[in-house]
């Protein structure tokens, strides 16, 4: 028998440390080669660390949410002597499969024994905010739960399989009021994504002395143009929604008003203005605010903005953006519009200088020509960093996206 010792490995790029954000394993596990141990975050990216050998779980190198340099001891693993399968290298590629047993168990035909609700469990279940808003709803003990989704992470699935097998808590009473009083408590550790999120935001306010302009855009023509589009094109080339024509008019803005598709480097005292569009898209996921970036969004028609910001949305949500998916982007639209709300002020997505909000849409009477009319009226809130950008330009831009919107023929004039 050996002790063999994982270091964190250099995942490239310069990057210094990471945050672990989960543990797969276990001391006292047995684990395959290239069996993922952890998942690390740089940056926005998680990284899967497989491991390069066959053993058993000794110890475990720290705590989900702590912040380890390249380098540092991640986990020793007890190898036998005909089990070791290469020398401890410093990094290995991602990949996963199941414990040698679960593996045995399904070429055998029967499905792998599921572990007791606790059984290596942590003393918080690993569940998304949705989940345990629907626990909490039916009555349930998330620690009652038997976990079957990737790392310990309680599904919709296990509650609704749970439910089927042992119900649900009845509702305690207080009184004739039938409302139960409430003494629980719930901290949530501010790990992974949501620190990173929670990281950038301050950076973001604290840097950056933000001012919102709000104007509202009457897009009855844009949405009649879009719906004759889908009838004649939706077929062939993909159903459009409003976000590819939003993608548009802002390109076209932004040849007017090239100051707010720029970074700002405060440090050094450099506005760098890009001439490329590579547009950041808001993306809400089960982890978290993400932005993946269409690149190019000056080169592209209608169909190919709304192909590629659906494959990007996809990746984003399923855990599968890469890093170069997630960074360089030199302005940002994001929407809220699906929710409700006439107005927000979103946070510029530092170093940018400009985000461009979008409310929903909503019918309602209008004065046109001196008689009251039914129009689909939308607003804009956008917000630009007020060191760089005047309030002239940042009005300027948002004016004339309106009015390539009032006007859709005018987004297709070259």
């Amino acid at each position: 028998m050996s002790i063999h010792i994982i270091k964190m490995p250099d995942l490239g790029e310069g990057i210094a440390e990471v945050e672990l954000v989960a543990w797969r394993v276990r001391p006292g596990d047995r684990v395959a080669e290239d069996q993922v141990l952890a998942d690390v975050m740089t940056d926005k990216a998680t990284v899967e660390i497989p491991s390069p050998v066959v053993g058993k779980v000794l110890v475990l190198g720290g705590e989900v949410g702590q912040v380890l340099a390249v380098g540092a001891e991640l986990i020793r693993i007890e190898v036998a002597g005909d089990e070791a399968v290469s020398p401890s290298p410093s990094g290995g590629e991602p990949g996963w499969g199941p414990p040698p047993q679960a593996a045995q168990a399904t070429q055998a035909g029967q499905p792998p024994s599921q572990p007791s609700p606790r059984e290596g469990r942590s003393e918080r279940p690993i569940a998304s905010p949705a989940v345990r808003r629907r626990a909490w709803e039916l009555g349930i003990d998330l620690q009652q739960v038997a976990a079957r989704g990737a790392g310990g992470r309680i599904m919709q699935a296990d509650l609704e399989a749970h439910v089927a097998v042992h119900g649900t808590a009845p509702p305690a009473v207080a009184g004739s009021t039938g409302l139960a009083q409430r003494n629980d408590e719930e901290k949530v550790p501010v790990i992974g994504l949501r620190r990173r999120i929670a990281q950038k935001m301050q950076e973001a306010k604290r840097r950056i002395p933000h001012f919102t302009y709000v104007e509202e855009v009457d897009v009855t023509e844009l949405e009649a143009l879009r719906a004759r589009l889908n009838v004649q094109w939706g077929a062939q080339r993909g159903h459009l929604t409003l976000l590819p024509l939003l993608v548009r008019a802002v390109v076209l803005a932004v040849r007017e008003f090239p100051q707010v598709n720029a970074r700002f480097d405060d440090e050094a005292g450099v506005v760098t203005r890009h001439g490329a569009v590579h547009l950041g898209i808001a993306t809400q996921t089960e982890s978290g605010l993400m932005v993946p970036v269409l690149r190019h969004a000056e080169a592209r028609d209608l169909w190919s903005s709304a192909a590629e910001v659906a494959r990007l949305a996809a990746a984003a949500r399923a855990g599968k953006a890469t890093r170069d998916e997630l960074t360089g982007s030199t302005l940002t639209l994001t929407s809220l519009g699906a929710l409700g709300g006439i107005v927000s002020t979103p946070v510029i997505n530092y170093p940018e200088v400009a985000i461009v909000g979008v409310n929903r849409i909503v019918e309602r009477p209008v004065m046109r020509d001196g008689a009251v009319v039914a129009r689909q009226m939308m607003n804009l809130s956008s917000s630009f960093d007020h060191r760089v950008v005047d309030g002239v330009d940042a009005a300027g831009f948002v004016q004339a996206v309106r009015g390539y919107l009032e006007s859709p023929v005018t987004l297709f004039v070259e």
